[in-house]
């Protein structure tokens, strides 16, 4: 059963979450906390260590609402390959999803953290990682389901469609053109026919 306290927790990182990713660590005042959550800073820091915390843990909620919206698109195939356009797909719509959280959390958290921040950088290292590990995982299936060219580099492929994805994100955001994402995509759907697909 969840205790009044940790859905008191659960509340505050929902509120602040996207104050956090549009303002950043630094940028984000105690003040911006307290009027998000209606909660005073003692009920707040009550709940957690300090805005450290706070902040990695929203990040890490920012993160998850993306990736469970992939996975819903994920689900709709089993066919491993399928599964690679079908993240593209997502992307394709990524602006709509993110726009009203602040945009994207590991773009937004990673710059900002990586000038201010070490422990929130080194959280968002590891999200990177695991996201990227996550799209190598679907080649290999890939590969294992006869889809997929046995002589494809998983890992190498993995870290090169993570980085167009979110160069995508990164310009489309920068200078307000959705054709910087989409066309990234168009360019991974390119790569997965001719050179992935068996």
């Amino acid at each position: 059963m969840v205790t009044k306290a940790e859905k008191t927790s659960e509340y505050i990182i929902q509120m602040v979450a996207p104050i956090f990713n549009k303002h950043g660590y630094s940028g984000t005042s105690m003040s911006d906390l307290t009027k998000a959550t209606s909660l005073t800073k003692g009920a707040i820091y009550g709940n957690f260590k300090n805005k450290e915390e706070l902040a990695i843990l929203a990040f890490t909620y920012n993160v998850q609402r993306v990736v469970d919206q992939i996975k819903v698109h994920l689900s709709q195939t089993k066919s491993p390959i399928q599964q690679l356009y079908k993240l593209t797909s997502f992307y394709r719509s990524y602006r709509v999803f993110t726009m009203e959280n602040g945009g994207c959390p590991v773009i937004n958290i990673g710059v900002d953290a990586n000038h201010d921040n070490m422990i929130l950088l080194v959280k968002v290292r590891e999200i990177i990682t695991r996201l990227q590990r996550g799209i190598a995982k679907m080649i290999l299936a890939g590969i294992e389901a006869g889809e997929i060219k046995e002589s494809v580099d998983a890992d190498k492929y993995g870290r090169y469609f993570f980085t167009i994805i979110e160069g995508g994100v990164f310009l489309m955001t920068t200078m307000d053109d959705d054709r910087f994402l989409t066309e990234s995509m168009d360019r991974i759907d390119d790569i997965i026919t001719k050179e992935l697909a068996v």
